[in-house]
């Protein structure tokens, strides 16, 4: 058997769950699905089935801006399925739903390029949800030609998209696109000619470990600028020893910006992986948002 790994990844309520069973084409639900107003998956859940003939296993993703999660936490989450499915996933599904592509949804893809950069997007796939929200006679390459910013994010994806809808497409096997059988079938093999295109690669923990390495130097140099910080005490914040991150933490208060000075606090709480991620992806976030702001809200 040959085996596909796929990672779910949306804002809460996208539909990842329903998905998940969508693609394992299961009665029962292999994951979880959450009917009430809160949100769904609160942490990383992995199933495999066999899916004709393909060893498939899907990672759910708690999602982004779930009020029961906090972003600290929702980073550690993702950074921990990465390395759960090594060497690494194969597929990034980005779910959004079949509607108006507003800057909540933008923030959505901005978050996912802080947490994994842009070499995620060749490993990635648009899967839009409540398909039954299309026009009819309309197909889903055509929604996303009639937004700038959703144009731009398919061509970032290779042009790979698909369309389900989890409530009306499943008994619908006369119908030549809102199908979820048929768009299924057109999405495993989409996944299966870009593992082709990859050379058979997948997004792999090191390249995450890239991000980190590059991003633990910039938290070096910003906390450096901080008046009163020796060298000494910004190792000792920086491996995470306890009473230098005391020494620290109150400088870093007044000397930066609130996001750079929460990460070394952040630290005490975090182990492995995630310890770097948080401090990187603090780091990320603040860069992005400045040259989002400096580009006049223009992809960036």
């Amino acid at each position: 058997l040959s085996d596909e790994q796929i990672v779910l990844l949306g804002k809460s309520g996208s539909g990842k769950s329903s998905l998940a069973n969508t693609i394992f084409g299961e009665t029962e639900e292999v994951f979880e699905i959450d009917h009430t107003a809160t949100s769904g998956t609160s942490q990383c859940t992995k199933a495999t089935r066999v899916v004709n003939r393909t060893s498939v296993t899907i990672i759910d993703t708690p999602g982004f801006f779930d009020n029961r999660t906090s972003e600290e936490g929702l980073r550690n989450e993702i950074a921990r399925c990465v390395v759960e499915c090594s060497p690494g996933p194969q597929a990034f599904l980005i779910l959004l739903k079949v509607e108006r592509f507003t800057d909540h949804e933008y923030e959505v893809i901005t978050k996912i390029i802080e947490s994994f950069s842009e070499e995620a997007f060749r490993y990635a796939v648009l899967v839009f949800t409540r398909g039954d929200d299309l026009p009819e006679g309309t197909q889903i390459e055509e929604f996303c030609r009639g937004n700038n910013r959703l144009r731009e994010l398919l061509e970032r994806c290779g042009g790979r998209c698909h369309v389900f809808d989890n409530k009306h497409w499943n008994n619908n096997p006369q119908h030549e696109y809102r199908n979820n059988q048929l768009q299924r079938e057109k999405l495993l093999n989409t996944i299966k000619e870009m593992v082709r295109n990859n050379d058979g690669g997948c997004y792999t923990n090191e390249m995450l470990q890239e991000v980190e390495k590059a991003i633990q130097q910039e938290v070096y140099n910003a906390l450096k600028m901080a008046a009163g910080v020796t060298t000494g005490m910004l190792l000792g914040a920086l491996l995470g020893v306890p009473i230098m991150i005391a020494a620290v933490i109150p400088i870093l208060k007044t000397a930066l910006s609130p996001v750079v000075a929460g990460v070394v606090q952040a630290k005490l709480s975090i182990t492995g992986v995630g310890l770097g991620v948080v401090a990187g992806l603090a780091c990320i976030k603040r860069k992005t948002h400045h040259h989002v702001a400096n580009s006049n809200n223009q992809w960036p």
